[in-house]
């Protein structure tokens, strides 16, 4: 058994992702922020579906169209593939954990 709050990482100045399940069509990762954002001239671009929930913490998501959701704990939010999107921001006094499902159809 696990606990998805336990054994958070000590380095803070990274993102953490940790693959928690992976099969042929589905993978299921842990990502722990402390405060990170995605690179001002990068786009996450991925060829598989998102569907990603905050446990706690906040995210600030932006779509290459303009549109933002600011993800608090508990929301979620399914990004499909091919849609251009990054984090804005995450919060800087605690973690942000997700919890991220990838998937295709």
């Amino acid at each position: 058994m696990e606990n998805l709050f336990n054994s958070l990482p000590d380095n803070r100045t990274i993102e953490h992702f940790e693959s928690l399940f992976e099969g042929r069509q589905c993978r299921v990762e842990r990502i722990v922020s402390f405060g990170q954002s995605s690179p001002e001239s990068g786009w996450y671009d991925q060829d598989e579906n998102e569907w990603v929930l905050v446990l706690s913490g906040y995210g600030l998501i932006e779509m290459e169209t303009g549109e933002r959701y600011r993800l608090g704990e508990g929301d979620y939010l399914l990004i499909k593939a091919g849609q251009k999107h990054r984090v804005v921001e995450t919060a800087q006094n605690e973690p942000t954990i997700w919890l991220a499902i990838f998937y295709q159809y």
